[in-house]
């Protein structure tokens, strides 16, 4: 590795980047005028949201579910057949009934029962708070297919009127008067009974039925707390404690009733069915009733003989067993009738008809607990969940099962009738003696016979469906009935302020921090040393003014000791007489090249030296401008014409007797040519005989080579970095001349640094200046740079 001469050799290790906590907290510190402001601003915005934030309060209620239905269901009353329900994901009771609470369609039947989408609010201390129960009422008396949410402002008028505005409408109306808004359709507004309409500006939100219903959908809460027990846990979250409650109270209202009406749906089938029957059976009893009253009255019966009666005995014995499989058979008919209809296929089946056989009753059972589970999962399921067509298929082939048995019962039923038909007649054969007129009595009062045990037995199932339907309860429970808590959940103050405090906290660290990250330029003496090895020899301080002679005007200032203190520093470099050249170059203009050199030219003239400025900025010379020299004639004249002599170009400056100056002269079109001109090293070695010192202002190395093509004369060369200019990527092309040794006894000056925190201090006063080393000065400088 290449390194300057007379400068020891320094170990130079690429070590990953590590986060400087002592760094970052320094930083923090020196912007603690940032966090009182940030903590400040958040704590006022935490107030203004708790105080203009409406309280939501947590209405809590609590539901028990029938035991006998805990973990059953559908599939405690199917058995095996929903095995298969069971492998798919069904439920136990409680979760069923947790997920009807949550359906859709129950809440909407609450937000049109209380005409939840209707909201009314009051301005009072720049605060709106609903309503529950405002001082008048508006009336949707035609609404428009899609209402558009719209808030209109209600204000009372003298002579009974009210003045009716929104963003888009305005209009003066009277109570009771129709009046048609845009988005909403036809309004009216009347007077709620018994409530004063206190003087203020009113509101009233209108909104559509699924707008409202999804944002209730979000306040609301239904889970099991504990799977142990079957009590479902209720929740809403609303502003209004007493209107939440009334909304929880009506929602499981509404529940309860759904679930009630499922339970009903079987005695209404069967009653209905049985009504149908009984009004048939009535009308043809009716009429063999009066056939035997008529038939009577012609023959002029009154008795019969002892032979007649004791046959009549016989075959009413026969009739009656008769009659009663005739009904059977009769209400097997219409059972099959009813299960071959296809338009019933989703109704319950009227299981109190049905002859009194287990099995048969238990496929009853379960055919019509089906269905109701069916119903009751469309609430949260479409007909294409696998689900729903598991039981569909379960529907099916209970159905085909029930039909089976009732086709194999009612041939059963048949078999007996036909066989009590032939004994009939063979006992009616026997009647030889018994006169025309009374077998065909006989006839008339077996067929009455029929028909009134018939009807007796449609009439007792009739009662007993009735008093069946009045039995049924709720699934559910109410155990504990919807109660607000005391204190609101949200805005919690003390959550919020600490939220705000930790806000005031973490925004500054952020803005800090991310500034720190997105900088690209350099800004500590750290980052130098980190990303490259040439040493640094000099730091200058940040000018206040706009002088570029401070060690002229301000001899006795902390930028003029920085000098003097880079003055030392060159005396470990320039170690003989011969080695006097500086050349100062950078990476880009605009970094301070000029200002150091008339102010280290000047501080070395103080010392008695003889110093000389060379502007070899051909490009962009700037030097003699700030020196107010006259720029005529310089170096470019020299390297041309030969009868420009030394003594011709060279200049002294008013600043300093012992300080003199070449200036570039007019710019030449070829710069880099110029410097190589064969008259260059001659004017080199001219001029280090008549100077102690001979400073280079020469143009950034980092764009053009003009500086490296004058390093071949310098003893020792300056690069300039400044602080938050210069780039850190730039920092790459010192550390390549350093390795290459292409720049001989290469050092860094650091200029223009701002920072108290960037690791340079010397304990030197302002003499003349505003002392920066008081509590007062640093309180100054602090709020200055930030």
């Amino acid at each position: 590795m290449h390194t300057a001469e007379g400068v020891p050799s320094k170990n130079f290790d690429n070590e990953e980047n590590s986060i400087d906590l002592k760094k970052v907290f320094n930083k923090l510190i020196d912007k603690w005028h940032w966090f009182i402001f940030s903590v400040f601003i958040c704590l006022v915005a935490s107030f203004l949201y708790s105080r203009y934030t409406p309280p939501t309060y947590q209405i809590k209620a609590r539901l028990l579910v029938n035991d006998d239905e805990k973990g059953g269901g559908i599939s405690k009353q199917a058995g095996a057949l929903m095995d298969l329900g069971g492998l798919m994901g069904g439920k136990n009771s409680v979760d069923n009934e947790v997920e009807i609470l949550k359906t859709r369609f129950l809440m909407e039947q609450v937000v049109r029962q209380m005409e939840l989408n209707i909201v009314y609010t009051r301005k009072s201390n720049l605060i709106s708070r609903e309503l529950y129960r405002a001082p008048f009422k508006l009336n949707i008396i035609k609404g428009i297919d899609t209402i558009r949410q719209t808030r209109l402002s209600v204000e009372e008028l003298s002579g009974d009127r009210l003045k009716i505005s929104s963003d888009h409408f305005e209009k003066d109306v009277k109570w009771n008067e129709n009046f048609d808004v845009a988005g909403i359709g036809t309004l009216n507004l009347t007077q709620n009974n018994g409530l004063k309409m206190p003087e203020g500006e009113y509101f009233v939100t209108v909104s559509s039925i699924d707008s409202r219903v999804a944002a209730l959908m979000k306040q609301l809460s239904v889970n099991v707390s504990n799977k142990q027990v079957s009590i479902i846990d209720l929740g809403l979250s609303y502003t209004l404690p007493n209107k939440g409650e009334d909304v929880l109270n009506a929602l499981i209202n509404r529940y309860a009733e759904a679930n009630l009406s499922d339970k009903n749906a079987i005695a209404d089938s069967t009653y209905r069915f049985i009504t149908e029957r009984l009004n048939l059976i009535a009308s043809e009893l009716g009429d063999v009733e009066n056939k035997v009253e008529s038939f009577k009255q012609q023959n002029k019966l009154a008795d019969m003989t002892e032979q007649g009666k004791l046959l009549v005995q016989n075959s009413g014995e026969f009739a009656s067993e008769l009659a009663k499989a005739e009904t059977q058979v009769t209400v097997l008919s219409d059972l099959e009738d009813y299960l071959k209809d296809e338009t019933k296929n989703k109704r319950v089946f009227p299981t109190s008809l049905l002859p009194q056989d287990l099995i048969f009753s238990n496929l009853m059972n379960q055919y019509n607990s089906l269905l109701i589970e069916r119903d009751k999962q469309l609430l949260g399921l479409t007909e294409e969940s696998p689900f729903i067509q598991n039981i569909d298929t379960q529907i099916t082939g209970l159905r085909k099962g029930i039909l089976s048995n009732i086709q194999s019962t009612k041939n059963s039923f048949v078999v007996t009738r036909n066989k009590l038909r032939t004994q009939l007649k063979e006992a009616e054969g026997q009647i030889g003696g018994v006169p025309q007129i009374e077998k065909n009595y006989l006839k008339l009062a077996r067929k009455q016979q029929i028909k009134q045990e018939l009807y007796i037995f449609l009439m007792q199932k009739a009662e007993e469906t009735a008093i069946s339907k009045t039995s049924n309860i709720s699934i559910a429970k109410m155990i504990d009935p919807p109660k607000s808590e005391v204190l609101p959940t949200s805005p919690k103050k003390s959550g919020i302020y600490l939220a705000g405090l930790l806000f005031g906290i973490i925004i500054p660290i952020l803005i800090i921090l991310g500034k720190e990250v997105l900088n690209t330029s350099i800004s500590t003496k750290e980052e130098i040393l980190a990303l490259t090895q040439v040493p640094v020899v000099g730091e200058i301080s940040h000018n206040l003014s706009s002088d570029n002679l401070i060690v002229a005007n301000q001899s006795r200032s902390s930028i003029s000791e920085q000098f003097r203190a880079l003055r030392t520093n060159l005396s470990f470099y320039l170690k003989t007489k011969d080695e006097k050249i500086i050349l100062l170059t950078s990476s880009m203009s605009g970094e301070g090249k000029s200002f150091t050199a008339i102010n280290l030219g000047n501080i070395l003239a103080l010392a008695g030296k003889k110093v000389l400025l060379m502007e070899l900025d051909l490009r962009k010379p700037g030097l003699s401008a700030k020196l107010d020299v006259n720029n005529d004639v310089g170096f470019s004249n020299y390297t041309i014409s030969p009868d420009i002599n030394v003594k011709d170009i060279v200049k002294p400056l008013k600043i300093n007797q012992n300080m003199f100056i070449i200036s570039s002269g007019p710019l030449p079109p070829n710069p880099a040519e110029t410097i190589m001109s064969e008259n260059t090293p001659l004017l080199i070695d001219e001029l280090k005989k008549q100077f102690d010192y001979i400073i280079m202002d020469a143009p950034p190395v980092g764009i053009i080579t003009d500086a490296q093509l004058l390093s071949q004369y310098a003893d020792v060369t300056l690069y300039l970095v400044r602080q938050k200019v210069t780039q850190k990527a730039q920092l790459s092309i010192v550390e390549d001349l350093y390795r290459k040794g292409k720049m001989k006894n290469l050092g860094i000056v650091v200029n223009d640094i701002a920072s108290k925190y960037y690791g340079y201090g010397y304990g030197y006063g302002n003499y003349g200046e505003n002392d920066s080393g008081s509590w007062i000065g640093k309180m100054l400088n602090k709020f200055k740079t930030s």
